[in-house]
């Protein structure tokens, strides 16, 4: 079972956004994989290294994208973006302190709905925009 499944309406119309986000929808379904066949510490500690690495330039990318536009909901854009990264160096950190005996808790409770919800809303207004 996947934790995010790809949905069409998830698309924002712009092939390189759209390209990492199935991208990051597989890592994050790859991790939830592994958690599930009881991955050791350190690689679901890597994964979720990986996991910010991956979202952080794809933040840069839609972020670019948006100031080339002149995208009127920027601001509001990035600092969700901020709020999710920060939601991950929380979840690094707590993971690193041994706070989740339970890895469906980081990543079901924190970063799959942030997603969906992101796509759902922020970039699906994006896609609208530019469209």
């Amino acid at each position: 079972m996947a934790l995010v499944e790809w949905r069409d309406d998830y698309r924002t119309g712009i092939a390189s956004v759209d390209h990492e986000h199935e991208g990051l929808i597989r890592i994050l379904n790859d991790l939830y994989a592994r958690q599930a066949g009881k991955a050791d510490k350190q690689a679901v500690a890597d994964f979720l290294g990986e996991i910010n690495a991956k979202i952080s330039a794809h933040f840069a990318l839609e972020e670019k994208i948006m100031r080339e536009c002149d995208y009127d909901q920027y601001a509001d854009h990035k600092a969700d973006h901020e709020r999710l990264l920060d939601g991950i160096r929380d979840i690094m950190d707590a993971f690193d302190r041994g706070a989740y005996v339970n890895y469906d808790d980081v990543l079901a409770m924190h970063l799959r709905d942030w997603f969906t919800q992101h796509f759902k809303t922020r970039d699906a207004r994006l896609h609208k925009m530019l469209g």
